[in-house]
């Protein structure tokens, strides 16, 4: 299987499309594992000319756990207004150290990066440390971690902290779903158009809700990265839902009036989820927005 030795441990990925294709690199959210990108989004990109890269984080999926304690949900659940309360055991700028780590390791120079949530909290660190790397930077509903940006509601913050926490089985799924639907918002519901669709597989894979602790604590932590945001030069796309009730719309637009060179998509009716109806217009905001630049092949 197709492992690789980060610095932090084993890193599991996998790779479609021509060896020869401009790589695209895809960042997933918390506790989400590369079983759950929609294969319409990555079969898309593939189709369009480039080769996806996808991998489990640390602390998930196939990849390496992490030794060390798990935040409760009282913790996580202060955390949200009290950053300062928790001591995460890594942050998201040691996450991006493995995308660099699975950069160096297939011999590639950089890579257009394309992050979800926290995804794209990790890719901005991407950008921000390693700006050579980065080809293009996509920041699908991401926020730069400014604390004067809107909070989510105290039901969508329980829904997210208690999927965090519950066991393995039925009433593990159940509440990872329960938490998808939440977030995705009134128009498409994530069982039938999102990622909650996966859910149910990725935990017969690998269910590990302690890592997924561990990753909310390196969020709720994360520094304001507006001013290194300002020191962009890539090009950046940020794409957000209008209906996203974990991370508010707000968030991208912060992003785009950090970097010098921007652009913002907002689509309707999305919540915080990839549903189905808008993979087309979503990849085609991504294979325009990576187009722009030439990349040797």
């Amino acid at each position: 299987m197709p492992f690789f030795s980060a610095r932090s441990g084993e890193i599991y990925f996998q790779q479609r499309g021509a060896r020869a294709n401009p790589p695209a690199l895809l960042i997933h959210g918390v506790g989400c594992q590369l079983v759950e990108w929609p294969d319409a989004l990555i079969d898309s990109l593939v189709d369009a000319g480039y080769r996806a890269i996808v991998f489990d984080h640390r602390d998930v999926g196939l990849s390496h756990e992490v030794d060390a304690d798990v935040p409760s949900i009282e913790e996580l659940l202060s955390a949200f207004s009290d950053p300062l309360s928790i001591q995460p055991p890594y942050t998201l700028e040691d996450m991006a150290n493995d995308v660099i780590d699975l950069l160096d390791h297939l011999g590639q120079s950089g890579a257009h990066i394309i992050g979800c949530s926290m995804g794209g909290m990790i890719a901005q660190w991407c950008a921000i440390e390693h700006p050579e790397r980065v080809f293009t930077l996509t920041s699908l509903m991401a926020t730069t971690s400014n604390p004067s940006l809107p909070r989510p509601s105290d039901n969508v913050i329980g829904a997210m902290a208690t999927s965090l926490h519950v066991g393995n089985g039925n009433d593990a799924v159940a509440s990872s779903i329960h938490a998808a639907n939440t977030n995705a918002g009134p128009y498409y519901p994530s069982s039938e158009y999102g990622i909650a669709r996966f859910i149910e597989g990725a935990h017969v894979r690998a269910h590990r809700p302690s890592g997924s602790a561990r990753q909310m604590a390196a969020i709720l932590t994360a520094p304001d990265r507006s001013d290194l945001l300002t020191e962009l030069s890539m090009p950046v796309l940020a794409v957000h839902g209008e209906e996203d009730p974990l991370i508010d719309p707000s968030a991208s637009k912060d992003i785009i009036n950090c970097v010098r060179n921007g652009h913002l998509e907002i689509i309707p009716k999305l919540g915080h989820d990839l549903s189905e109806p808008v993979i087309p217009e979503l990849v085609g905001m991504i294979v325009n927005h990576m187009a722009s630049i030439e990349v040797l092949r």
